[in-house]
């Protein structure tokens, strides 16, 4: 977009907001940075927690799913209501909610108030997460600037969960626990501070149709049936007639909301939204390599602390590669080549070379080396991810019109809450049989107790390495998926429409760059 084009017939709080962007994108990647580290930072914080509350074993991972259910469940609802209220509103809001649910769970003093705060943190980030992103799609319309920024915000959204694994360990280990939450609240205040005074959100764009209740209670009942049953599949197993049970609410409820989303005048999730084919493969791919993603993340925390013997701090420090990976090829190769190749060229060799690191990870073995097999595996994991990421979130939010760019950024996170619930809860029960299963043929040679323990070590790198054989396969379906429904052509730098008012401005995002 050229200068003199920019400047031409465009309002005041527009140019305004165009020079203010910059300054915007800080404070919402910090956000974003919050958001994703709660993630995992509470992971490692939790066998202490557990102790000081006194938390039984059996209700310990409400501290997670608690969160989980509460994000994923209200997503949808968040992402409309940054549409109705405002952007920035939204975040703002959610921001300040975040801070006082973090403040909350440091002072927790039972294992109830601490679940109560986990899941007010999953309200305000089910608020924050679409407004940042949504924010994000209505401010950068220039394609060679909204490919830098979608750049830091892909980095931030893949490395911040292992950046969660550094600051847990670190805070965990030579502070206290409680640390892990009181760390949000000066980010959140300083992005809050931040977004009060410079975002400066595009006229024009504001969804004021009337709030579809049915379609927020299905979806949210739906959704968290989903996220619940493959939580319980993970620790009851997927027989348990409750898991089941939670699966066929769940195919019902969501059958009913698509079904009314069809009929209703002013839908919570217009079907547009989801049935464009590039948006649809977006949300597909991506969720697919959350789930190959979250499962690793855990077997590999796993490998390194209890076969490897690494402490906390240690095993932080051991994801520092996927990072260093994930913004090289998110800022590096994403952001340069966004403008100039078709997004499914980026996103489907990205999730190759994740695969490719992936398959080194399935070699895994007790004695396995970390600087000949871990660090590559996780150099090309990082790398693949981050060149995949980037083009994601950008075409998941590209060409929609400015009143539903809450609802689409709030489906991209949809498929990363849900990916990594299922992503934990399948490849962690396709691990747990193997190991199983290897312990059961092999224990009966095992005469000494050091026999024993080093089966018992054996059947559990063995059930990683099986569940990892499945994330192989799972991100060679995501590139598949990219390369076959996505078929945008490359966004074109000279055809974003950047200016114009009244009806003109609610197409400001609808740039016509789909080669079909």
């Amino acid at each position: 977009m050229s200068e003199t084009g920019t400047s031409k017939a465009v309002p005041d709080p527009v140019s305004d907001a165009h020079s203010n962007r910059w300054k915007a994108l800080v404070f919402i990647a910090l956000a974003q940075l919050m958001v994703v580290l709660d993630a995992t930072i509470v992971n490692i914080a939790l066998p202490s927690a557990q102790q000081d509350l006194g938390i039984s074993d059996g209700n310990r991972q409400w501290v997670v799913t608690a969160y989980a259910l509460a994000f994923g469940g209200l997503l949808l609802f968040g992402g409309r209501i940054a549409d109705l209220w405002g952007r920035k509103r939204a975040f703002v809001i959610g921001l300040v909610g975040f801070a006082a649910a973090s403040a909350l769970g440091g002072a927790a003093q039972s294992g109830a108030m601490m679940f109560g705060a986990r899941a007010l943190q999953g309200v305000f980030g089910a608020l924050l997460a679409p407004a940042a992103l949504s924010l994000l799609a209505v401010m950068f319309t220039d394609a060679k600037e909204r490919a830098k920024a979608f750049g830091i915000y892909g980095a931030i959204a893949g490395g911040g969960g292992a950046v969660g694994f550094i600051l847990g360990g670190v805070l965990t280990e030579y502070m206290n626990w409680r640390w892990t939450f009181f760390v949000n609240i000066p980010f959140a205040i300083i992005a809050a501070a931040g977004a009060y005074f410079v975002i400066r959100e595009p006229e024009g764009g504001r969804n004021r149709s009337p709030l579809d209740i049915p379609g927020v209670v299905l979806s949210t009942l739906g959704l968290v049936s989903l996220v619940y049953g493959f939580t319980r599949a993970e620790s009851d197993g997927w027989s348990d007639s409750l898991t089941v049970g939670l699966f066929v609410a769940s195919a019902v409820l969501l059958a009913a909301f698509v079904l009314t989303e069809s009929k209703v005048k002013a839908p919570l999730l217009p079907l547009r939204v989801v049935l464009d084919r590039n948006r649809g493969g977006v949300y597909l791919s991506l969720g697919l390599a959350i789930i190959a993603m979250f499962g690793t993340f855990l077997f590999l925390t796993y490998y390194l602390q209890i076969v490897k013997g690494y402490s906390p701090i240690s095993t932080g420090f051991a994801f520092l590669p996927m990072i260093a990976g994930m913004i090289t090829g998110s800022t590096q190769i994403g952001a340069r080549l966004m403008t100039r190749v078709a997004p499914r060229l980026l996103m489907g060799p990205g999730f190759l070379v994740a695969a490719v690191g992936m398959l080194l990870l399935s070699q895994l073995e007790i004695g396995s080396s970390y600087a000949s097999l871990v660090l590559p595996a996780m150099l090309l994991l990082g790398l693949g991810m981050g060149t995949a990421f980037m083009p994601a979130m950008s075409l998941a939010t590209h060409g929609i019109e400015p009143r539903d760019a809450g609802v689409a950024s709030a489906m991209v996170n949809t498929s990363q809450q849900v990916g990594g619930a299922i992503g934990t809860a399948l490849l962690n029960t396709i691990a747990a049989s193997a190991t199983t299963a290897y312990i059961k043929d092999h224990m009966a040679g095992a005469g000494t107790k050091a026999q024993q323990q080093l089966v018992q070590a054996e059947g559990m790198v063995h059930g990683y390495s099986n569940a990892i054989w499945f994330a192989v396969g799972i991100l060679v379906a995501a590139a598949a998926i990219a390369f076959t429904l996505i078929n945008t052509g490359r966004p074109d730098a000279s055809a974003v429409v950047g200016s114009g008012t009244g009806e003109g401005a609610e197409d400001e995002l609808k740039v016509p760059v789909v080669a079909h």
